[in-house]
């Protein structure tokens, strides 16, 4: 196969030349790793990418190339991929397409060859920063300048760019819902699953939502309406909910007011439920604060302490900002930290009904040590 030669810029001024795969043309964004190693097409997928150019850690990607089933949304949703090495021969019985022809059918520049490690200990060093990925324009002096002239990724809202237009009942084939692995302790309100018009109503408010996550809800019986992330507290209320759910997205969760101001609008009415920009929003609802992350947590092997048992759990991440636990009022519990840089990962507010989590307690792709905080959500809805 011709090789094409593809460039990386980054605002500093560093350039990696390597090999494009998948679209060609140009695009910028910042520039993030992830250190799973494997679920690269949930990753694709995931809508909280959007804006940012993903670089795994893993040096081996694509061996089993990607299928129609293990995506996360509608279409692939970040802005470039970047790895050690590219895999152009998968191998696997649910094989559809090559990494490869899939990046290329959706539209993404993909870059291979480069020193992967150099490139993450740069971020690791300097942070997370704009860059340039290019297959159409080989002067690096040209690339570096409309590095450091792109947008930065922080102050943006991008949650408009990949949230519904619509408001929608969640449905999928009851099936597959069962055929699921079911979340321990919690068997019994799993039998429910196979009636959810009869269970408890959830509002998801969705800011870019991982669709493994109104599965784990229909899973547990729920009765899922999926709305966008710009409605209003009255909208989601005329929805008569049980409990309202704060989606994931992308992004930095400081520019939306909209939603903040919907939050503060639903605190004490309903029980809800957040995680990670949904976890940010619900702590700027409560008074809080947000910072950015040097270079952020993406990766399926995050340690979480969970302060209520004591136990470590394994998480799934992908965010770039966190709370201040500073700035949280005595009402605040903050129920998790990360056991990597003592980050806020967990904040419940007994009196107004609410808690939130970091990470991506539905995983997919990732360790399942935390679904039961899906349980505990479908608890608050019944009592």
């Amino acid at each position: 196969m011709e090789e094409r030669i593809a460039k990386l810029a980054l605002a500093d001024g560093t350039v990696f030349t390597g090999n494009g795969f998948g679209a060609t043309g140009e695009v910028y964004g910042e520039v993030v790793f992830n250190t799973s190693m494997t679920g690269y097409q949930e990753i694709l997928t995931d809508p909280s990418y959007f804006g940012q150019i993903v670089t795994m850690t893993y040096p081996l990607i694509g061996n089993y190339g990607a299928n129609e089933v293990d995506v996360e949304s509608g279409r692939v949703a970040l802005r470039g991929f970047v790895v050690r090495e590219l895999c152009r021969f998968p191998s696997n019985h649910r094989l559809d397409w090559s990494l490869e022809s899939y990046l290329e059918q959706n539209g993404v520049i993909g870059i291979e060859g480069i020193d992967t490690r150099a490139l993450v200990r740069r971020i690791r060093i300097h942070g997370a920063m704009t860059g340039v990925l290019s297959t159409t324009d080989n002067d690096d002096a040209s690339l570096v300048n409309k590095a450091q002239s792109s947008p930065e990724l922080a102050g943006q809202d991008l949650v408009r760019e990949v949230m519904p237009k619509e408001t929608e009942e969640w449905s999928e084939s009851l099936d597959e819902l069962v055929q699921s692995p079911v979340t321990p302790g919690y068997e019994g309100l799993h039998e429910t699953a196979s009636a959810p018009s009869q269970g408890p109503h959830v509002v998801a408010i969705d800011y870019g939502m991982k669709w493994n996550i109104p599965r784990h809800l229909r899973q547990l019986g729920c009765r899922v309406t999926v709305v966008p992330g710009t409605s209003t507290a009255a909208e989601v209320l005329a929805h008569e909910p049980d409990g309202v759910f704060l989606s994931n997205g992308p992004g930095d969760p400081r520019p939306l007011d909209y939603a903040v101001e919907t939050i503060r609008g639903l605190l004490g009415e309903k029980p809800i439920f957040g995680i990670c920009l949904g976890h940010q929003l619900l702590g700027l609802a409560l008074g809080g604060e947000i910072f950015k992350l040097k270079f952020g947590h993406r990766g399926a092997n995050q340690p979480v302490l969970n302060h209520s048992t004591g136990q470590v759990e394994i998480t799934t991440q992908n965010h770039g900002f966190a709370l201040d636990p500073e700035s949280l009022d005595d009402d605040i519990e903050v129920t998790h930290v990360n056991l990597n840089d003592q980050t806020v990962e967990g904040i419940r507010s007994r009196r107004q009904g609410a808690f939130g989590v970091q990470y991506h307690p539905e995983a997919s792709a990732g360790p399942h040590d935390s679904h039961y905080l899906f349980g505990d959500f479908r608890k608050m809805l019944i009592n």
